[in-house]
């Protein structure tokens, strides 16, 4: 496989939390189903949805664009085991033309921040 782009993306875990209650609509706007299933099971959801959304931006930066060409919910960082990127509409179709075949993503967090480094990679070309 071979390196196609690297996005690392920084969420402070204070701000989602003033934006989720700030903006009943941010959630839905910018999380899937299953992000937001997976963000409510917990005591601190807003500590898995800094997560989901520094995990967007860094796998958007990956592909080589920002959030004004890819949706939000194009997007989704799963969870419940290693983290995995799942791509839909405008994200499947930049991952398409790039030759991107998987999105790796490692997440982390502190009791402040989370931050999700994400890398493209395709195909070995020889």
């Amino acid at each position: 496989m071979r390196i196609i782009g690297l996005g690392v993306d920084l969420a402070e875990i204070e701000r989602v939390e003033r934006l989720l209650a700030a903006y009943p609509r941010f959630a839905t706007r910018c999380f899937t189903d299953h992000e937001r299933a997976y963000a409510e099971g917990f005591a601190r959801p807003a500590r898995r949805y800094a997560a989901r959304f520094a995990g967007k931006e860094a796998v958007m930066k990956s592909l080589g664009v920002g959030w004004r060409r890819i949706r939000w919910t194009d997007i989704e960082i799963t969870g419940g085991g290693p983290p995995r990127v799942r791509l839909f509409g405008t994200a499947r179709a930049r991952a398409d033309m790039l030759g991107v075949a998987d999105v790796l993503v490692t997440i982390t967090h502190t009791d402040e921040t989370a931050m999700v480094m994400a890398i493209a990679v395709g195909e070995h070309q020889s």
